[in-house]
């Protein structure tokens, strides 16, 4: 989500598409961007940044014109989650399959480092301050690094939280909003590590967005749900919503100007059998059936 200029991005296969949330248009088409995953948006300096999968490429792009600047060939492999610390004008590409982040220079598009974890990474968010937090997937912990320095500060246990996978942050109480595998929000304090609270989910989530002004998390759940948790105060939860969705949208972003939530997903077909390259192989989708759903903020009384 860019909000300033109101455009989504969607990963889409092999493509990006750019859709002007003014008119709910497909304005544009960023292309080659084979098996891409996470799109990063940097105002500041009028960039975007995409993780490509299939060819462990980060793709630089114009975010006036959609143009693509340069392609940034990296070591790592499957790069997947990607984010774009505003704090510290570097992007932090977190790879998958190698276990490994790789750093770049926003400014000059230059890779300056790499970060090695001891499980595969998943969501990272920043707290604005120097501090980047990640999921560690296999792992089931949070692990904290320096932006400053590139080196590990933290990690900690989410237990009894297993497989995070999305991650949020509310920056003015200090508290981490991860979602896992086993159907829990777990809730930690993002200065020290602690565990505040665990909150049930739905099955399937990939992604978890944060509504400062609203005070409420949201887990995406591929079950075809949406978990609400309210945010009373810096030690209180609850779930107050379920909103039903479509099985398969299980990631997320939030529009902060307009509080509406959007997650895509498809008409699935029948699941291949495993095999030992893929023992959890995905379901087949069915052509023309891409869609973008879009959950309305409406006035509650919680």
């Amino acid at each position: 989500m860019d909000e300033p200029t109101q455009h989504l991005f969607l990963s889409h296969g092999t493509v990006v598409n750019v859709v002007d949330l003014k008119t709910d248009k497909t304005i544009a088409t960023i292309d080659d961007t084979k098996g891409v995953h996470g799109i990063a948006i940097a105002n500041d300096l009028n960039k975007g940044f995409i993780s490509n999968g299939k060819d462990t490429s980060i793709t630089v792009f114009d975010l006036k014109t959609f143009a693509t600047h340069s392609k940034i060939k990296i070591k790592g492999i499957n790069p997947d989650a990607i984010l774009y610390d505003e704090f510290s004008h570097k992007v932090f590409c977190f790879n998958a399959k190698s276990d490994d982040a790789t750093i770049i220079n926003a400014k000059t598009n230059e890779i300056i480092g790499t970060i090695k974890f001891e499980g595969n990474p998943e969501v990272p968010v920043s707290d604005g301050k120097g501090n980047i937090y990640v999921n560690i997937e296999n792992k089931s912990t949070i692990t904290v690094i320096d932006a400053a320095t590139l080196k590990i500060k933290n990690v900690w246990s989410i237990a009894p939280g297993e497989e995070p996978t999305g991650l949020a942050i509310d920056n003015k109480t200090h508290r981490l909003f991860s979602v896992c595998a086993n159907k829990l929000m777990v809730i930690i304090n993002a200065e020290n590590g602690k565990v505040i609270t665990t909150l049930p989910i739905g099955e399937g989530t990939d992604g978890v967005a944060f509504d400062s002004e609203k005070k409420c998390a949201y887990s995406s759940n591929g079950e075809g749900t949406i978990t609400v948790v309210k945010e009373e105060n810096e030690n209180t939860f609850k779930v107050i919503e379920t909103i039903t969705t479509q099985k398969g949208a299980r990631t997320i972003a939030l529009n902060r100007t307009t509080h509406q939530l959007y997650t895509s997903t498809a008409e699935y077909g029948e699941r291949p059998e495993p095999t030992k390259e893929h023992p959890k192989p995905r379901p087949s989708i069915k052509p023309n059936s891409f869609v973008v759903l879009v959950i309305e903020d409406i006035k509650r009384t919680h």
